[in-house]
């Protein structure tokens, strides 16, 4: 194994390590897994769907978009757009800066640790092609694993509404996220398809 190899291995077990500290335990191909690293290997496998020639920095981006979100609830600011906008806010900073202590200690040089740390700040969304491969796989993920559940917690939410945020969602990701996904590869929820595929047809 080469030296690289090893770096990239040690930065994967390092991220692996601190999302299995979650202590929200959720169930999923019939074991508990620890919440946000099953939310790592859920976005590890649709990268290498979506985009399997990606480069390591990038791989260890995507592992560790989520990387101890546990750690920032929500609830710690105020539940208002305002209060969602500023979580959010320091919520990719926090995350940034884990990820790229994480790379530093297995040994990445500082070209790859900055790469990071901008993917997953969610730098230049629409001029960097890795924040927008971060949000194309990170919505992509969203649509087959969660949207369901996210659905199940707004029962009073119109159709309209959900119409709305499934659009801003489309609208976020590139061009080729939107043919990959509707190329059949991705598995829409099935109770839901027909209200995605209205979404994100061309409006009138």
């Amino acid at each position: 194994m080469s030296q690289q190899k090893k770096i990239y291995q040690q930065a994967l077990k390092l991220i692996d390590a601190a999302n299995a500290e979650d202590p929200n335990i959720v169930k999923a191909d019939g074991r508990d897994w620890p919440k946000e690293l099953l939310y790592s290997e859920r976005m590890t496998e649709m990268l290498d769907r979506y985009s399997p020639l990606a480069a390591d920095a990038m791989k260890l981006a995507i592992r560790a978009q989520h990387i101890e979100r546990w750690k920032s609830p929500r609830n710690a600011y105020p539940m208002d757009r305002l209060g969602y906008l500023k979580w959010r806010k320091d919520l990719y900073k926090i995350q940034a800066d884990v990820a790229a202590k994480l790379l530093d200690r297995a040994g990445f040089d500082e070209v790859d640790i900055e790469r990071v740390r901008k993917a997953v700040a969610k730098k230049s969304i629409k001029n960097n092609p890795d924040t927008q491969l971060l949000e194309d796989v990170t919505d992509l993920c969203f649509i087959e694993h969660y949207l369901v559940d996210f659905v199940a917690r707004h029962p009073d939410y119109s159709e309209e509404k959900w119409i709305d945020i499934i659009r801003k969602t489309w609208n976020k990701m590139s061009d080729n996220a939107h043919q990959f996904a509707l190329a059949g590869n991705i598995k829409l929820p099935e109770s839901l398809a027909a209200l995605i595929l209205k979404a994100v047809s061309p409006e009138d």
